[in-house]
């Protein structure tokens, strides 16, 4: 299968500030790219779903899509079924046709799933991980990482930054080093956890199986080296623990359905 250009974790997509960042900006010719870095700062919700779309376009382009009729393809567009709006944010879907066990959202409703993903986990699990990259969303963390790449992409090419392509918001020679940027990002860990609650929020109100979310942490911190492999430590940090504050809030919820059928 064909490598994903972009692999943006279900539980851990953050992007890092650059310690010499400012130092770039101080070099010949980067006065251009220095006010780019100011507009990613004030970048409009217009520009932000617009730089969205170009960044997903370029993924989408060099990613293989699990093709209709598949087997694969037929149980993801049951899972995503009536999921076409969320708490006021248009989405669309597509199930990339690579082994990563990952899931990502931008900022202009797209999400796009790996069929690793799919493979392992069962219908409401998978519903769980989409509830979660919906939470980084709707709760502008994602918006702020685009900004910091859209700055860091800024400075890496000045002359790109001179004159958009066609009126896109990154010039093309610009978008392989933001797209470069989100690659290597993190969430933090107060991210994570909002964006975990907003997840197991969203499996309550459309009446999915709210353990499942446990189950998802479960399966990760498997495959993260907490009870064996190491080789998705690094992009699903404390799977084990999520899994089990999980546990909690489906516990607890589990009881006040309970006292409300009283």
């Amino acid at each position: 299968m064909k490598k994903i250009l972009l692999v943006v974790c279900i539980l851990s997509f953050a992007v890092g500030a650059q310690a010499d960042f400012g130092r770039k900006f101080l070099k010949k010719d980067n006065v251009t790219a220095a006010q780019n870095a100011v507009k990613a700062a004030t970048l409009s919700d217009e520009d932000m779903a617009k730089l969205s779309r170009e960044a997903v376009a370029s993924m989408d382009e060099q990613n293989p899509v699990v093709p209709d009729g598949d087997l694969l393809a037929k149980r993801f567009d049951d899972i995503v079924k009536g999921l076409e709006s969320e708490d006021g944010l248009a989405l669309n879907f597509k199930l990339y046709n690579v082994s990563d066990v990952n899931a990502f959202a931008t900022p202009d409703g797209s999400i796009r799933v790996m069929a690793g993903l799919m493979i392992i986990m069962t219908d409401d699990e998978v519903r769980s991980v989409i509830g979660h990259e919906i939470g980084h969303v709707k709760l502008q963390h994602a918006k702020k990482q685009y900004q910091k790449a859209y700055s860091v992409a800024a400075g890496k090419d000045a002359a790109g930054a001179n004159s958009g392509s066609a009126g896109k918001v990154l010039a093309d020679s610009q978008l392989g080093a933001f797209l470069e940027d989100v690659m290597n990002a993190k969430f933090s860990r107060n991210d994570e956890s909002a964006s975990d609650e907003y997840g197991f929020n969203f499996m309550v109100k459309h009446g999915f199986d709210y353990h499942a979310m446990e189950g998802a942490f479960s399966k990760l911190a498997e495959l993260s080296g907490e009870s064996g492999k190491k080789s998705l430590k690094a992009t699903h940090p404390g799977a084990a623990e999520r899994a089990r504050i999980a546990k909690e809030r489906a516990n607890a919820q589990d009881k006040k359905m309970k006292q409300a059928r009283r």
